[in-house]
Order: C-alpha cells, then structure tokens, then sequence
C-alpha cells in the first residue's frame, strides 16, 4: 500500500511568519494536534506539535545560580507572564527545525511504520517531487490502515 492511498491531502499547515497566537487558534479551530510549517514558496521549513508548544509555553521554574559565593536567584515565571511574553514570538521559535522525516506520496506504507516506530511524532509530512507538502501522515491513518488489512485478510 502507498503512502498516496491513505494520507490526509487536505493539509492544515501554518506559515513561517505567523505568531504563536495563530499556530495556537489554527490548532483550535482545526482541532489538529500539530501541522507543518511553510516559507512563502509553500516549501516545509519545519513541523509543530502539541507537545512543542506545551514545552514552550511552560512557565520558567525558579533558578539559582552560584558563581563561587555570589549566588543569583531569579523568581518563578507565572503562567499569565510567560503568555504576555510568548503569545507574539514567531511560530519559528516553536517548530521543529531539523530531524525532520518526510515520506513520497509513492512511498510504502511500511517507511512511515518505520518512522513511527522509531521516533515520537504524531504526524509526517508528505512531500511531492516538487518538494511541495502534499499530505500528511498521523499514526491515526496508520492504524486504520493495519485494521483494515488485518480485518480484510480474515
């Protein structure tokens, strides 16, 4: 089975200037747990997930610093001050720039197994020859896919 058989053509995806505020209401309003990031050519400059955003959004936990007998401790950060501070930055300061995995339309079903066996996304982006983003591949997809296999074998 290919990739092109199963994935989510319909991609919800983000630009690389939007803000945090709008990664957050497309996430929302889609009620999609991450989409791909695109430069102004519609080219996959990175990828954005529920998790990256809930590790961004954390709010600084109190530090101390000791340097040799001048110690530095610096206040925890609230949750309203890390929004205040956050909300505006570039979608950019979130995404998953580099180890990104993609798969071809023509790829197997088997290659993005593999993907997801090996590391903890949710999604994969699928990329034309073009290097455009032409799908989508969630674990969920996968998993429809095994049971329908499993259940047309028998």
């Amino acid at each position: 089975m290919k990739i092109m058989d199963f994935m989510i053509k319909d991609v919800i995806s983000v630009q690389e200037t939007a803000s945090v505020k709008e990664l957050l209401q497309t996430l929302v309003n889609h009620k999609v747990g991450g989409v791909p990031v695109l430069n102004a050519e519609g080219k996959l400059t990175g990828m954005v997930s529920d998790g990256d955003i809930i590790r961004f959004m954390k709010p600084k936990d109190q530090r101390v610093y000791d340097f040799f007998s001048y110690v530095v401790m610096t206040n925890p950060e609230t949750l309203e001050a890390t929004v205040d501070r956050k909300l505006e930055q570039n979608v950019t300061k979130v995404m998953k720039k580099t180890g990104l995995f993609t798969v071809a339309p023509e790829d197997d079903l088997e290659k993005a197994m593999t993907i997801f066996s090996t590391h903890h996304f949710k999604k994969i982006p699928v990329i034309d020859a073009q290097k455009n983003v032409a799908g989508v591949v969630s674990r969920g997809d996968i998993i429809r896919q095994l049971a329908q296999f499993i259940l047309n074998a028998k």
